[in-house]
């Protein structure tokens, strides 16, 4: 071949290869619009307080309360030991345990980014975060307090919540109560976001998720996930049936007890095994899956999603792609929210555990 016909070659390849790159860098660019249409970015800490305004004050003294014991029956059970933020949220059990032994009926969902959703607990049963936070208080399958009243006998006992619920909600009589223990724990759940890399992407870096990882993204648009699981929680916005499409959802994770979801609270036959639609974000380390914790294996989740919800059998690869994407959904918790803070001491009458009884 002459030097002349080389160059014609290689040109032609150098041509091939720039069409090649311009056709890759169109088909992100529309990805990239399509996913923005979908989904939303983590809202900045200002943007949450055009939502609902919080404190310093209120964000501390709602971590304290998260992390505090004292407000079980047992004074050994807190928020966090559900809820664990080391473990994002969660405390990787299909069911927890409770302080009389017992084991509560649905699996713990996780807190992180859970103040985006448009309700709480599975069946939706509490408006919003501050609400959640006083349901597993008084729960006896859970920190078993007998009734509010003796929650703020707790809080009252111990001298250093004194001035933090005054630096929180304004010196007044009786202001450690309660609803201003919820409201603070709301306010510190409402800081539990975990920004990640497909946030990044949303905002326009079309280069923060990887080649295979955009390859599930649109995997997941394609196959039909993005009817329940869009937003910025990537789910949590709305209420669905588990087994649309095929059911009853039982069949397929094998769950020794059917729950009946939102018709608990509603007594609405339309609400029969509807559950608010779980959020993605974290999801493969809020493992076990649904509402039961039937499910521990993330792609097994997946493909009964596709079974049950779109009637679908879907394929290996694309089960192995919507995965690769679905972990590009784990993102951080901060060390200063995952860090148990030192607890003001408790008076000569707070309750305390005795191991001796």
């Amino acid at each position: 071949m002459s030097i002349k016909s080389r160059k014609v070659v290689l040109s032609a390849i150098v041509a091939s290869l720039a069409m090649s790159s311009a056709a890759f860098a169109d088909a992100d660019k529309d990805l990239l619009a399509q996913a923005q249409g979908i989904f939303k970015p983590l809202p900045t800490f200002d943007e949450m307080q055009k939502v609902k305004k919080v404190t310093d004050a209120q964000i501390k003294l709602g971590q304290a309360l998260f992390y505090d014991p004292r407000l079980s029956a047992d004074q050994v059970q807190a928020c966090n030991t559900c809820h664990n933020l080391a473990t994002y949220g969660v405390d990787n059990q299909s069911f927890s345990k409770g302080v009389t032994g017992g084991f509560g009926g649905r699996n713990a969902p996780s807190v992180l980014n859970s103040s985006l959703f448009i309700a709480q607990f599975w069946d939706g049963r509490a408006k919003d975060v501050e609400e959640q936070a006083g349901g597993p208080m008084l729960n006896p399958a859970e920190m078993a307090m007998p009734n509010e009243a003796a929650v703020e006998k707790v809080l009252r006992s111990i001298p250093g919540y004194q001035p933090m619920f005054d630096a929180a909600f304004g010196k007044s009589a009786n202001n450690v109560n309660f609803k201003n223990a919820t409201a603070a724990i709301g306010a510190f759940e409402r800081t539990l976001l975990t920004p990640t890399r497909f946030d990044q992407y949303l905002r326009g870096d079309v280069n923060a998720l990887n080649k295979e990882e955009k390859a599930g993204l649109k995997a997941f648009i394609d196959v039909g996930c993005v009817a329940c699981h869009t937003g910025v929680g990537m789910g949590g916005d709305q209420y669905q049936k588990f087994g649309l499409v095929d059911g009853p959802y039982w069949k397929f994770t094998g769950s020794k007890k059917p729950d009946e979801g939102r018709f608990e609270v509603t007594k609405s036959d339309a609400d029969m095994n509807v559950f608010r639609v779980p959020g993605l974000r974290n999801v493969a380390r809020t493992y076990p899956y649904f509402h039961d914790g039937s499910v521990w294996s993330l792609e097994k989740a997946v493909e009964i999603m596709g079974q049950a919800q779109l009637g679908q059998k879907m394929k290996a690869k694309d089960v192995k792609s919507i995965v690769t994407f679905l972990n590009a959904l784990t993102g951080e918790v901060s060390a200063q929210a995952r860090t148990m803070p030192i607890l003001p001491a408790a008076g000569p009458n707070t309750p305390h555990h005795d191991h001796h009884k």
